[in-house]
């Protein structure tokens, strides 16, 4: 892999020779693979209570299986075909990577135990947004936004398919958020960046990475902070994080909230044997969290817990954060944010169990031939019990109201459903 002289010579200089030569080994190997299990569609190991659910990727099983730093998480040997595993569709699992799940443990120690307004600000395409709401104390609202439209489709499917309540989606900038007067116990900031840590996961960005690209990220991730912060109610915390190594996006940034937002930063418990590097700042001791590939086990990623005001542990706004939701809008007192438009997934109606080959054809949004004595109208169809979505039994012919743009579009299909998940 060619990675750019001046990005080479910096992060060298930066993360010294024994972990920079351990990093140049190990984009050379094929990066780990990992998927989060979602809580809702499964039980903890061990627990056999009622019908089976889902438990643990196949063939999963020992320490080194798991992702430490989450709950649900497991490393697999290899990566399959997610594209035609139905339960993938179904939300009964999210394939994220591993660095990433690091959220889980942050939100584990800083959540208060009570109801919070959350705000995930840049959060395209949906796995730390997932993770976020999953871990969000009961009656929790979630907003997930996402600035540019495309993105936030593929944000607004993810969402959905996860299928937690009090999630919504929004395509805003952060500055009209900001204006909305909407406020926020927890916002989590996955700013864009000059994207270092994907260098292994994803080739491509290596040739859009320079050091002018870094400064134009710095300055971008400033000004969306700035945004959020003023969204934070006193006492909420930000979680800011990056997935690149230099310090002008990472440590320079943090010290600049302490400086110009009076930011405190708030440390993490985490374990030795998980190698998470912190500062590379001279002269920073601000507890932040890297991960490096060849030292951590998952690709790049920076992430920091900064606290707004308060000179106490918890001081999270005590309102209310019922919300009206109407005309695709929803409203906190006078403020409102426009949402996107859910679809139709589920029905308290009648379902029909479809095969593997059925079910690859109704996700790829080809007709069903369904049995005679299927109820007419509006009908959930599932895989091994869990709903994809729904078609309309006319009787002569059923339409498949799987959403388009969600559709599988390859061609091929396996003969054979090999699965992911044990049941």
């Amino acid at each position: 892999m060619c990675l750019p002289e001046t990005f080479v010579a910096a992060t060298r200089s930066l993360m010294g020779d024994r972990v920079f030569d351990r990093y140049l080994d190990a984009i050379g190997d094929e990066p780990p693979v990992s998927i989060r299990v979602n809580p809702r569609l499964s039980l903890p190991v061990g627990v056999g209570k009622g019908q089976p659910r889902l438990s643990l990727p196949v063939g999963v099983g020992g320490s080194n299986d798991v992702v430490p730093w989450c709950r649900n998480a497991f490393y697999l040997s290899e990566r399959p075909n997610f594209t035609f595993d139905p339960l993938l569709h179904a939300g009964c699992y999210y394939v994220q990577e591993a660095s990433s799940m690091f959220l889980d443990t942050v939100l584990r120690q800083h959540l208060p135990d009570h109801p919070v307004m959350a705000l995930d600000l840049c959060a395209a395409p949906g796995g730390k947004s997932t993770l976020l709401r999953t871990a969000l104390p009961e009656g929790s609202v979630l907003i997930s936004n996402e600035p540019v439209r495309q993105r936030a489709s593929i944000l607004l499917e993810n969402v959905q398919k996860w299928g937690y309540d009090s999630h919504y989606v929004t395509n805003l900038y952060p500055r009209d958020i900001r204006k909305s007067g909407f406020c926020f116990d927890v916002i989590l900031c996955d700013v864009p960046c000059s994207g270092e840590g994907m260098f292994r996961k994803d080739p491509a960005t290596i040739g859009e990475w320079s050091p002018q690209n870094v400064e134009k990220c710095r300055l971008l991730q400033r000004d969306i902070v700035s945004d959020a912060w003023a969204c934070l109610n006193d006492g909420g915390i930000m979680i800011y994080s990056t997935c690149t190594y230099n310090i002008k996006e990472n440590e320079e940034n943090i010290r600049w909230m302490i400086t110009e937002l009076g930011a405190r930063v708030l440390p993490v418990s985490t374990e030795p044997q998980w190698n998470i590097v912190g500062s590379l700042l001279d002269g920073f001791h601000e507890p932040v969290y890297r991960f490096i590939p060849g030292t951590t086990r998952g690709e790049g990623l920076f992430m920091c817990v900064l606290r707004k005001g308060g000179s106490k542990a918890m001081l999270y706004s005590k309102k209310s954060i019922a919300l009206l939701q109407a005309n695709n809008s929803i409203a906190q007192g006078k403020a409102k944010l426009p949402v996107m438009e859910r679809v139709a997934l589920h029905t308290d109606g009648p379902r029909l169990e479809l095969s593997y080959r059925q079910a690859i054809d109704y996700l790829r949004r080809e007709a069903l031939m369904l049995p005679p004595d299927t109820p007419r109208g509006i009908v959930e169809v599932t895989f091994m019990g869990y709903g994809l979505g729904t078609v309309k039994n006319l009787g002569t012919r059923a339409n498949n109201l799987y959403p388009k743009e969600w559709r599988i579009k390859s061609t091929h299909v396996p003969e054979h459903y090999v699965p992911v998940l044990s049941i």
